[in-house]
């Protein structure tokens, strides 16, 4: 996959978050790439396939996850490009946004930035970072299933979520994920994670 260009070399964002910023930039690139190359091998009859979020479809959840990955950057920079297509050329489209996403976490002037809205004095880094960190790897198991594929979630991964979820707290995880549901008595980490955001991980 020809991925967009990693943004480490730009100028390193302001110490407003606690995490260092070529950290935050990889786990964003490793977390996005996933899920682009997950996207690119959607079939054109598959566009409309059910998800398990609730009646999405693959087109749904796709347009959905682009939308997150670059809304919050029109809130700190009006400059934005709108967030492109990703039905129609997949693997451009979240190079696009990723060079987006890239540029506002390279720019001190943005990265650092709170962005305001539910989560509060949170920071451009921190909510790429975080919420949509969360976002990206849930929805790319979604997406996963989605396809027929068995879908597991990288073990930091699922760690960073649950501190993600222990920041955000109960109601901001209701407000995006809805109702929690029974883990199995066997469950690992991650089944116990996607059943406390509303997924029921049978392992396949």
């Amino acid at each position: 996959m020809n991925r967009a260009p990693a943004c480490v070399d730009g100028p390193a964002a302001g110490p407003a978050y606690s995490a260092g910023m070529d950290e935050v930039v990889q786990r964003y690139l490793r977390r996005s790439d996933t899920f682009a190359r997950t996207v690119a091998t959607v079939p054109e009859t598959g566009w409309d396939a059910p998800t398990p979020c609730g009646d999405w479809t693959v087109r749904d959840l796709a347009a959905h996850v682009a939308e997150m990955n670059t809304i919050h950057l029109g809130r700190v920079d009006t400059s934005a490009p709108a967030v492109p297509s990703v039905t129609g050329d997949p693997l451009a489209a979240w190079q696009s946004i990723q060079r987006e996403v890239c540029r506002g976490l390279t720019d001190p002037a943005i990265a650092s930035v709170p962005v305001g809205g539910r989560l509060g004095d949170w920071t451009y880094a921190e909510i790429i970072d975080r919420a949509v960190g969360v976002e990206l790897v849930v929805h790319h198991w979604d997406l996963a299933r989605a396809l027929g594929w068995r879908a597991r979630i990288d073990p930091a991964d699922v760690a960073h979520l649950w501190q993600t979820i222990e920041l955000v707290g109960e109601e901001e995880v209701r407000f995006g994920f809805g109702p929690a549901v029974p883990a199995p008595t066997d469950a690992d980490e991650q089944a116990r994670l996607l059943a406390y955001l509303g997924r029921y991980d049978d392992g396949r």
